[in-house]
């Protein structure tokens, strides 16, 4: 399966982000942004960065518990359907580069959760990782949630699942590359209005592996929770040092 590496610099548009509109209910974004508050360990009126931050949906409820927050995406589309959201302008809506983030030491905390983590190369991902640790005050948070695990992923990949939401229809085939330790993907939404294919991949770290590059990005590591690999994602809690 041949894919681009910069795949995402186009794959979130149209169908795509129809998708994930729809996808997750309002009851689960409450119940994430209130593991997320604890994960943090932050108060309202704390400075939080989330990145990337899609369509806005943790961001715009945080901003609505008080938080004073910054949204970074690189898809045009998703910033469009936040701002729309974003009726009162709470958030700082930012189209950039993951790795571009040029505001040293100025939050208190920053997530990075879902599916959202490992787009791009080692460097890339280190230099992500290392942008984070820029941003953040001493002693301030970064969660990372992600299901690339290497362990995590061999313990429950199917080879060709399927979802609903709304009216879309996705059908992902899952093809993991050993010698580059990714996850290639190719996803097929059918609508009403006909199919359409696209393709990503995702960088898979050994747990271990991710760790250290966390560590020697400037943050000191721990595990939200015991992990098992009957775990789907696994959340690190990582502290500027």
């Amino acid at each position: 399966m041949h894919i681009q590496s910069n795949w995402w610099e186009t794959f979130f548009t149209g169908v795509a982000v129809d998708m994930w509109l729809q996808a997750i209910p309002a009851e689960h974004t409450i119940r994430e942004v209130d593991r997320l508050e604890t994960l943090l360990d932050v108060r309202p009126g704390a400075e939080i960065l989330d990145v990337p931050c899609g369509a806005g949906r943790l961001a715009l409820v945080l901003a609505q518990r008080g938080y004073r927050v910054t949204g970074v995406d690189f898809s045009n589309e998703c910033l469009e359907h936040a701002r729309h959201a974003d009726d009162q302008v709470k958030i700082a809506w930012e189209q950039r580069d993951m790795r571009d983030l040029p505001w040293p030491a100025r939050f208190d905390a920053a997530f990075c959760l879902g599916n959202s983590f490992g787009y791009l190369d080692d460097s890339g991902n280190e230099m992500f990782v290392r942008s984070v640790r820029s941003v953040l005050k001493p002693g301030g948070r970064f969660v990372l949630e992600t299901p690339m695990v290497l362990e995590n992923i061999l313990g429950h990949l199917q080879a060709r699942p399927w979802w609903k939401a709304g009216e879309v229809y996705l059908l992902v085939e899952n093809q993991y590359d050993p010698a580059a330790s990714r996850l290639n993907i190719e996803y097929t939404f059918a609508t009403k209005n006909g199919i359409e294919s696209r393709r990503g991949s995702h960088r898979a770290y050994p747990y271990r592996e991710l760790v250290d590059l966390l560590e020697r990005s400037g943050f000191s590591v721990a595990v939200s929770e015991p992990w098992t690999r009957d775990a789907h994602l696994v959340s690190f809690i990582a502290t500027a040092v």
